[in-house]
């Protein structure tokens, strides 16, 4: 029989790699790779910021919730959350019981620099959006902090942090 791995998650900023490391990470691991954004895409048949504009981010933030938890109940799991997930206290609270958590780290002017021309994140869609990531990242940094673990990703290629993750990960 097939041993059963706790759950690894990835939390923190937009932009940060969370999709693309979670994807390298879960094939290497054989385990299931699941980006919440994506399932709450499915489940409402729209794009977040179609979900945004028509329905509220509160409204957003409640199927956000239902997604995430439904997928922190399944095994052998990769799991990214969008860059507000982490921040509700109930998701935040399952995660840390449930799972093995990375705050996968970096600073905003390169998230800025990568969402320089992105028109799809709904909390950007504003003149300055650098402020706005400074702005976010403040908010958030203190709750982020919280994952089991961090990783600054900044100076680090994608392989050296999918090669430290997994390291953490195995000890547990």
């Amino acid at each position: 029989m097939a041993t059963v791995k706790k759950n690894l998650v990835l939390v923190g900023m937009m932009a940060v790699g969370k999709t693309t490391i979670g994807k390298i990470i879960a094939k290497e691991q054989k385990m299931e790779f699941i980006d919440t954004d994506k399932n709450i895409e499915k489940k409402q048949s729209m794009k977040i910021n179609e979900i945004f504009e028509k329905k509220s981010e509160k409204f957003f933030r409640i199927v956000e919730e239902e997604v995430v938890l439904s997928c922190l109940e399944k095994n052998n799991c990769v799991i990214a959350l969008g860059g507000g997930a982490f921040i509700n206290s109930n998701i935040r609270k399952n995660v840390l019981e449930k799972t093995i958590s990375f705050w996968l780290d970096v600073d905003g002017n390169t998230i800025n620099k990568r969402l320089k021309w992105k028109t799809d994140r709904p909390l950007l869609n504003i003149q300055n959006k650098k402020e706005k990531i400074e702005e976010l990242y403040n908010e958030r940094k203190n709750t982020y902090k919280l994952a089991n673990h961090k990783i600054e990703c900044n100076t680090m290629s994608k392989k050296d942090i999918v090669k430290k993750i997994t390291s953490l990960y195995e000890k547990h």
